[in-house]
């Protein structure tokens, strides 16, 4: 079966709709210096547990969103519109 990941502009869609952009982070200053961005590309912590991502529902209504979701069981917590939920 086919996992369901809840859009909150379309509602219930299929997994395979949405593409996975990466993780939720503060990006540095723009005037910061080279070591900060090369920790900011490169150098990401692999967590287990509740891990917030930036998702694009490529094929659906084509909005950036915050995902919730478990490293370890994959499971998806919470949705919502990125534009809202901004850390």
């Amino acid at each position: 079966m086919a996992s369901l990941i809840d859009c909150p502009h379309c509602g219930p869609r299929p997994r395979e709709e949405f593409g996975i952009k990466g993780a939720v982070l503060p990006r540095p200053a723009p005037d910061a210096g080279p070591e900060a961005w090369m920790d900011y590309v490169y150098l990401r912590e692999n967590p287990r547990g509740a891990h917030l991502e930036y998702w694009h529902h490529a094929g659906g209504c084509r909005r950036w969103l915050v995902v919730t979701r478990d490293t370890a069981t994959h499971a998806v917590e919470d949705v919502a519109d990125a534009a809202e939920a901004r850390p």
